[in-house]
């Protein structure tokens, strides 16, 4: 099994900027490919974000390019979304996720492929 643990959450500014890490323990983390989703109140658990195991390819949600960075340290195992020119529109509780995609596949993008989850950390962009 592996333990993720979510960090760096809170309020910030529309424009402002936050990092989130995500970290890992259990078992070998560079076998998982990793994911960051988001679910605001009332709406549907969305994908934000994912990464290969090696990091050299990942995956965004429209709505985020140009503005986060997806990252991992697997000397650290632990990963990160870097949070830029936030939005009203990305409060959210924000999770990260591990999967273990088939190895035609680098990563997942939907959220019944991931098999372990964080506990969530509250981001809340301010108008």
């Amino acid at each position: 099994q592996v333990q993720l643990v979510e960090s760096g959450g809170g309020l910030v500014q529309a424009g402002g900027s936050l990092r989130l890490s995500c970290a890992a323990s259990g078992r070998a983390f560079t076998s998982y490919a990793m994911g960051w989703f988001r679910q605001a109140p009332g709406k549907e658990r969305e994908i934000v974000a994912a990464i290969s195991r090696t990091g050299d390819t990942t995956y965004y949600v429209n709505s985020v390019k140009g503005r986060f960075t997806i990252s991992r340290d697997n000397a650290k195992t632990t990963m990160y979304l870097q949070m830029n020119s936030l939005k009203p529109e990305d409060t959210a509780v924000y999770y990260c996720a591990a999967a273990q995609p088939p190895p035609r596949y680098s990563y997942s993008e939907e959220a019944y492929e991931y098999d372990y989850w964080g506990q969530g950390t509250q981001v809340t962009g301010s108008s």
